[in-house]
């Protein structure tokens, strides 16, 4: 069994024991002087906070914070996949946890939350310094949560806010699910996940933001940290977690600023190919037309395989729709003939035009007899030739009738 696994047994075992932290860490302030916080109280005890101030036109990167201040409902409402904020006030949360398997056994330790307050971003960071503090904790947040009118993390709605929700009914708090949520990395995901070799905020947060973390404390060293500083009653490496917290939070911030104006701006925005697939994909449902004219502007602007051939597929399917069915067995063809791996979809496409549509026999025969070609030579799996080979058949009989 982990060590990780052993720590976090003995820490419930001395909170079931109703043990308490020692009175001179409690009066010691060390930790509160390293991380330049403060003791403050709850209705149900005290937590420590740390406040950090930013003026808006603070720059996280090459971005500023300001650009995030006047995110309107419409690009909330794209990015969100059709839910919209109901006000203005958005809550940027990130926490640090005891483990990543989520459930009732990982406690949240760390909870940052950033929000635009009187010309400045202020960002906010509880600390609990041991877990019976967790009701102060819980307690600290909980005004937030309903004073404001959504909430933005990065991956927050696979981990952070359900595991938060699992502390609050714990600590028989209500947690107030109907707030707007808005998760940026299913927006991340579709902007950069075929250019970058990973999704995570770090990555991202270099790609788009051009912010580069100096002395990064690795996140998954993090837990361990706290396990430390729980059994020595000792800082050690804790001014490091609360930083790796903060500069999420500003990444964060910075992050849905840069994506909101991307959204608002495209096409017409100086942006490589490959972010402007991934803005079609995002205005496609919402508004097609815009959403075409970012992918053909990504094709203009040498999008490469095989991002070029989804994006190729899309638009053909767009065509087929409009009955423009020339316009579309043309893009199925640069499809199919651009392609490093065998794809059986567009070939048979051009073939169902050139039959049903165009009433090309001949021309439908031929595409398939390709088709075959290119199957045998990319080694394409036995059912894949099977179901050309039917085809093949199918129109050659239908020809032999003609004749």
């Amino acid at each position: 069994m982990s060590d990780v696994a052993s720590d976090l047994r003995q820490v419930i075992r001395r909170l079931e024991a109703k043990s308490r932290a020692s009175p001179a860490f409690r009066k010691s302030g060390s930790l509160e002087d390293l991380v330049g916080g403060a003791v403050e109280e709850t209705d149900r005890g005290n937590v420590l906070c740390v406040r950090r101030r930013f003026t808006d036109d603070h720059r996280h990167g090459r971005q500023p914070l300001e650009r995030a201040r006047g995110l309107t409902e419409a690009p909330l409402a794209l990015l969100a996949r059709g839910e919209a904020p109901g006000g203005p006030r958005l809550l940027y949360l990130d926490t640090e946890t005891t483990g990543l398997a989520g459930g009732t056994g990982t406690y949240v330790f760390l909870i940052g939350v950033g929000f635009f307050d009187d010309g400045a971003f202020e960002v906010r960071q509880y600390f609990m310094r041991d877990l019976d503090e967790e009701p102060a904790l819980l307690a600290a947040l909980d005004p937030l949560l309903r004073d404001v009118d959504g909430i933005v993390t990065y991956n927050g709605a696979g981990f952070d806010l359900p595991l938060l929700e699992t502390r609050f009914v714990l600590g028989r708090r209500r947690w107030p699910d109907t707030v707007f949520h808005l998760d940026l990395l299913p927006a991340a995901r579709r902007l950069w996940s075929a250019r970058l070799p990973d999704c995570r905020l770090g990555t991202v947060e270099q790609h788009a933001l051009g912010f580069v973390r100096e002395d990064d404390l690795p996140g998954a060293l993090i837990p361990q940290v706290y396990f430390d500083y729980l059994r020595r009653k000792s800082p050690g490496q804790l001014p490091r977690v609360f930083e790796h917290n903060r500069h999420d939070i500003l990444s964060l911030v910075a992050l849905a600023g840069w994506v909101a104006e991307a959204v608002v701006q495209a096409p017409a925005i100086d942006l490589g190919p490959d972010e402007l697939a991934g803005l079609g994909r995002l205005w496609e449902t919402a508004d097609p037309e815009r959403g075409e004219a970012c992918y053909r502007s990504a094709l203009e602007r040498g999008l490469q395989s095989p991002a070029r051939e989804r994006v190729l597929a899309r638009l053909a399917w767009r065509e087929k729709r409009r009955a423009r069915w020339d316009a579309s067995r043309e893009l199925w063809e640069a499809a199919a003939r651009g392609a490093r791996i065998f794809d059986a979809r567009p070939w048979e496409e051009m073939a169902k035009i050139h039959e049903h549509r165009l009433r090309d026999f001949l021309a439908a025969q031929a595409v398939v007899t390709e088709a075959i070609e290119h199957a045998r030579a990319h080694r394409a799996p036995v059912l894949v030739l099977d179901a050309l080979h039917h085809r093949l058949e199918r129109l050659t009989r239908r020809l032999a009738r003609l004749t």
